[in-house]
């Protein structure tokens, strides 16, 4: 049964890799044995988590780069399928939010927020999905697309109105591709963590909005970078998760079973 989840001999490109939670899954992926290539702007972090994956035993590099750039990732991809020859999985997790009142919202913020965190997903999956595609067509060989969503991409959160429209355009997106390239054998999925205190949320997490959460979390508690590596490696598999896509994956400590 171990084999369902052992990825060895596949390449999973982490866009965002330099994040806490999307460089928690990558370790996750290299520890079961793929290669993993971590792609972020940030080329400070993104070397200490490739380090990380190395002294584990695992395979992994870090390529800098701008994710709502098509021309970078376009360069990303060529530069992956040279040095590895090949793509399977894809993990999109640039983003990044604030909170304001609604009528506060300089456009200027509006705009950049929409651009990492739907920009991103829309042109990764446009330049990776077109090579996923045309490998597909020629070879019958699948893939993975993995996109990370967020609790108010399912309902709308207070206080962050622009990052719940953009999480709500990426739960879109990804049911749509997935539907459009399912009988080719490429899988699209939306990861939905409940809270995680990550470097994009901390700064919205003052002490009433953490007794909130707290108050409407069954488990009682934040959940840790660690803990979405069963539900990465779920969707990631062409075997465990072979008939999996569209689906939004909820990993919240019971947030999400809860009204009032």
């Amino acid at each position: 049964m171990s084999d369902l989840f052992q990825l060895a001999g596949k390449v999973a490109v982490v866009v965002g890799g330099a994040g806490e939670l999307c460089g928690a899954m990558a370790e996750g992926l290299a520890a079961v044995g793929a290669t993993v290539v971590m792609a972020d702007r940030d080329a400070e972090k993104g070397p200490h988590r490739v380090e990380r994956i190395a002294s584990a035993g695992g395979t992994a590099s870090f390529v800098a780069c701008d994710a709502t750039s098509k021309e970078s990732l376009r360069a990303l991809l060529a530069e992956v399928v040279q040095k590895h020859a090949r793509v399977d999985i894809l993990i999109n997790g640039a983003g990044i939010n604030s909170a304001r009142p609604f009528l506060e919202i300089p456009e200027d913020e509006y705009d950049q927020i929409m651009t990492v965190n739907v920009k991103s997903v829309f042109l990764a999956c446009q330049v990776f999905g077109r090579y996923f595609v045309e490998r597909a067509k020629a070879d019958g060989v699948g893939a993975s697309i993995i996109n990370v969503g967020s609790m108010a991409g399912l309902t709308p959160l207070s206080r962050v109105f622009t990052y719940s429209v953009s999480k709500a355009a990426v739960h879109n997106l990804s049911k749509n591709l997935a539907r459009e390239w399912a009988p080719l054998g490429i899988r699209v999925n939306v990861l939905v963590p409940g809270f995680f205190p990550a470097e994009q949320n901390r700064k919205v997490l003052t002490p009433d909005r953490v007794a909130s959460i707290m108050g409407h979390t069954p488990m009682g508690r934040f959940g840790e970078a660690r803990e979405l590596i069963g539900a990465v490696l779920l969707m990631a598999s062409d075997r465990a998760g072979s008939f999996i896509t569209g689906a939004e994956l909820v990993v919240d400590g019971g947030f999400n079973a809860m009204s009032i």
